[in-house]
């Protein structure tokens, strides 16, 4: 018996043909967690607990020690970034956000340039821009969630110094015209992979498009290393300049240079940020990318077997790519309208589905620009939505459910039958006039 036949035999045993909805009082598809990073559903295996206690029992926590750089696991990691993503550099750090602002700040960027970014990212993404001390110029999005390259046009000023994309929940930006745009305007691009890393465009890594990429490796990525990043970039002078501010103090630049010296004039005109990887990170993640195609395989398998399945039902519209397989798939977005969205999202946690109404009025989900209060002090929430009232209402109809790569068949038919069960209780309900409760 399949799952879903299961799943509809309990329902008739229960004198239930219509399968009563969990929110309504029925029985919920799933009682087990849904998979996620932070209740351990992690791509780990014993080879990878090996690295760590390898790296640790070295005594050798440091990644400028006695070895050649070449020898040292964030070395090593570094090259190995570098032949899979074909790039000439990477720079292993702390977080994907120190990875950002170290390329804002390594590519001088005069400290209070606008850099314009989409009005839907990580909170992150505006942060970085800040901690590079420049201004972030927030711009709508597309029905899709990407990055409207005409509104960006509508709203650029000379104060614009630079361009943010976010291939935001694993689907990418169209990257090839905002660089495109970024060279008519004589900006550079910088590409927040953070929420995608080993997805493409066109077979193309993302983060390999613009003058730099960022990266993260915190637990809920691709690379999972609890915390930590790594920043990609082709240019020399850039990636010298953001290994002295990660923390290469005292010459220790050099060592990222082993066929002759950095093209940099000295060290010492740079402040030191300390925003280095440790080995211990390093050879945790070296261990892991050796199975990244197989996780990338699996975001790829899990999200297709769901958005097919998905495609044609009624009352949603299911996020679009820029182009054929261009997302990672760790994460499932659709949009519910007619102020439905927070309804669906709860009747499927109800249903034992992790789901949130990416708009929400009731909680800080950090992905809505308007709970970004640092950026506009004073200001009411009505106020700031105003100012990117299209994203704002894409926002509010969007709901966002986790796709962990763990995830069995099993898991992926009980998300499949749920939405489906949902959409057409919904439509009932709308037809039969029945009061939903308010978003």
């Amino acid at each position: 018996m399949t799952v879903n036949e299961d799943l509809e035999a309990r329902s008739s045993e229960s004198g239930d043909s219509e399968a009563l909805l969990a929110i309504d009082g029925g029985v919920p598809i799933r009682t087990a967690p849904w998979p996620t990073y932070d209740k351990g559903a992690v791509f780990i295996q014993p080879e990878d607990e090996s690295a760590v206690m390898r790296a640790i029992r070295s005594h050798l926590y440091f990644r400028y020690d006695y070895r050649p750089y070449a020898e040292t696991e964030c070395g090593q990691l570094e090259r190995e970034l570098c032949d899979y993503f074909g790039t000439r550099h990477a720079l292993a750090v702390t977080s994907g956000t120190a990875a950002l602002a170290l390329a804002i700040m390594a590519a001088g960027i005069p400290p209070g340039s606008v850099i314009a970014c989409p009005g839907f990212t990580f909170v992150a993404t505006p942060s970085a821009i800040v901690m590079a001390g420049c201004r972030p110029l927030l711009v709508e999005v597309t029905e899709d969630l990407h990055l409207d390259l005409a509104d960006l046009r509508r709203r650029w000023t000379p104060e614009v110094k630079a361009i943010m994309v976010v291939h935001m929940r694993g689907f990418a930006a169209d990257a090839e015209a905002l660089a495109g745009f970024a060279a008519e305007m004589g900006v550079p691009l910088f590409e927040d992979a953070v929420p995608a890393l080993g997805a493409e465009l066109r077979g193309r890594k993302l983060g390999t498009f613009g003058l730099a990429g960022g990266f993260s490796t915190q637990s809920d990525k691709s690379l999972n290393s609890g915390e930590g990043g790594f920043l990609l970039t082709n240019d020399s002078a850039l990636y010298a300049r953001a290994v002295v501010l990660a923390g290469a103090y005292e010459g220790r630049v050099g060592r990222h240079f082993a066929d002759g010296p950095p093209p940099l004039d000295t060290d010492l005109s740079l402040p030191l940020l300390s925003l280095r990887m440790d080995e211990i990170r390093g050879a945790l993640l070296r261990s892991e990318l050796v199975r990244l195609p197989e996780r990338l395989a699996c975001f790829h398998r899990n999200y297709d077997c769901v958005a097919t399945a998905l495609a044609d039902v009624e009352g949603i519209r299911i996020r679009q790519p820029v182009a054929p397989q261009a997302y990672l798939g760790e994460a499932f977005i659709f949009r519910v309208p007619n102020e439905k969205a927070q309804w669906f999202a709860d009747a499927l946690c109800a249903e034992g589905i992790d789901a949130r109404n990416l708009g929400s009025a009731r909680d800080t989900n950090v992905r809505a620009f308007w709970n970004w209060r640092f950026l506009f002090p004073g200001a009411e929430v009505e106020e700031i939505q105003a100012m990117l009232p299209v994203a704002t209402g894409y926002l509010q109809d969007a709901v966002d459910v986790p796709l962990s790569s763990t995830l069995t068949p099993e898991d992926c038919q009980h998300l499949i039958t749920a939405v489906r069960r949902i959409a057409r209780a919904l439509s009932e309900k709308q037809s039969g006039h029945a009061e939903l409760p308010p978003r």
